[in-house]
């Protein structure tokens, strides 16, 4: 492990000896061996691509190319826009339900974008505002994905998951479908679940015995929960709406969401880059692949090493998974009263006392897609060359949140 760790800190080093930090690179080899990885995990139903956890056209075309990844799931409605005109894709999911009136303005109008963009509801309020910026007789015929909460209610009052959509049973998604058959300038296509207690969160958190069993114990009993319950939400929905796709599922449930019948297609898009979050799972671990570069700027004691910047927190309950770890050269960590600091970040451990000022500190980001919030370019490279830089969203000039 360490001769490996060592030959990739020399193949980042030497690919972008000529750049000063911070960067951030994306290492190709890796990137395509993750897509591939995903999609053998995924035993043949297609991938939906998270473009939140890209965030890059570049790298977003790169996997959408590769066999088994077909759509795109977006963030907003003015991402799907711009992704549609730019040619990225002719399908796209929006994943929230949105209150943009410019944009749903803008997808109203437009019959092309209308027929490649599915937007989420999860209740009649929704459909009341869009009926607000465009009446259904005065624009195009809008596609809709019906939004079901996955989360585990196992007692009354104990809620395991994330809070999305008020509408939890089939009886719920059935009433849903049938009032949008009822709304002229509708069309009811898809139902999505996102099983977040499964897919986004590791079973295996480190130095963490109990609780790992815990999640696992509770994993083990939502998904046996959320097999019947969402089978028996698509067929209540199917007795309204010809369903054109069920999506579930996200990079760290892949095999497991795959297996369920009722699902036609599964999201994914973080496993690509592979963040620390999904150090702590044990059925699949993405080979990192995403990551950032600071300087080594001041050496305040003979065991400590100093870098410029570092404090790349993700978003997510405030803990520590949620702080960058640098990963090369191996064997440094944060100072526990320090943490990754806005303008610097001590760094100790055995490695430290080995660094320079001038030398480069490799970390790795928490949560994927938000490293390209950060920067404007990402550096691709393969073996101990750059082979490409290219912008990320905000690059081009975009903040779709």
């Amino acid at each position: 492990m360490a001769i490996e760790s060592d030959k990739l800190r020399d193949r980042l080093d030497r690919a972008t000896a000529h750049l000063d930090p911070p960067y951030a690179v994306v290492d190709l080899t890796a990137f395509d061996a993750n897509s591939a990885a995903l999609t053998d995990r995924a035993a043949g139903k297609p991938l939906r691509l998270a473009s939140k956890s890209v965030r890059s056209r570049e790298l977003i075309g790169r996997a959408l190319a590769r066999p088994g990844w077909h759509g795109v799931m977006a963030f907003t409605v003015p991402e799907a826009i711009w992704l549609v005109r730019a040619g990225m894709s002719d399908d796209v999911l929006v994943a929230y339900p949105s209150a943009d009136r410019t944009a749903l303005a803008e997808l109203a109008a437009d019959p092309t974008l209308a027929a490649a963009i599915t937007l989420m509801i999860d209740g009649t309020g929704q459909l009341d505002f869009i009926d607000a910026v465009r009446a259904p007789g005065q624009r195009a015929e809008l596609r809709l994905c019906l939004d079901l909460d996955a989360s585990w209610r196992p007692l009354r009052g104990v809620h395991v998951g994330v809070r999305r959509s008020p509408v939890h049973s089939a009886r719920a998604a059935g009433a849903l479908a049938a009032a949008v058959a009822g709304r002229a300038g509708f069309r009811l296509v898809g139902l999505m679940s996102y099983e977040a207690q499964i897919a986004g969160l590791g079973d295996a958190p480190p130095g963490r015995t109990l609780l790992a069993g815990a999640i696992r114990l509770a994993q083990r009993g939502s998904y046996r929960e959320l097999l019947a319950r969402r089978g028996a939400a698509v067929a209540a929905v199917r007795e309204h709406a010809d369903l054109e796709f069920v999506n579930g599922g996200g990079t760290g449930s892949v095999a497991a969401t795959s297996a369920d019948p009722a699902v036609t297609e599964v999201t994914a898009g973080s496993g690509l880059y592979g963040p620390t979050l999904f150090d702590a799972y044990r059925a699949w671990r993405p080979t990192p692949a995403a990551f950032f570069a600071c300087a080594v700027v001041r050496r305040p004691t003979p065991e400590l090493a100093t870098v410029l910047g570092g404090g790349w927190i993700a978003s997510g309950q405030a803990a520590d998974s949620r702080l960058p770890r640098p990963w090369l050269p191996a064997g440094l960590k944060l100072v526990a009263t320090e943490g990754a600091g806005e303008v610097q970040t001590p760094l100790s451990g055995a490695a430290a006392a080995t660094l320079k000022v001038g030398d480069r500190v490799w970390f790795r980001h928490a949560k994927a897609g938000e490293l390209c919030e950060r920067v404007n370019e990402l550096h691709l490279v393969e073996g101990d060359a750059i082979v490409a830089t290219v912008p990320t969203y905000r690059g081009e000039g975009h903040a779709f949140l």
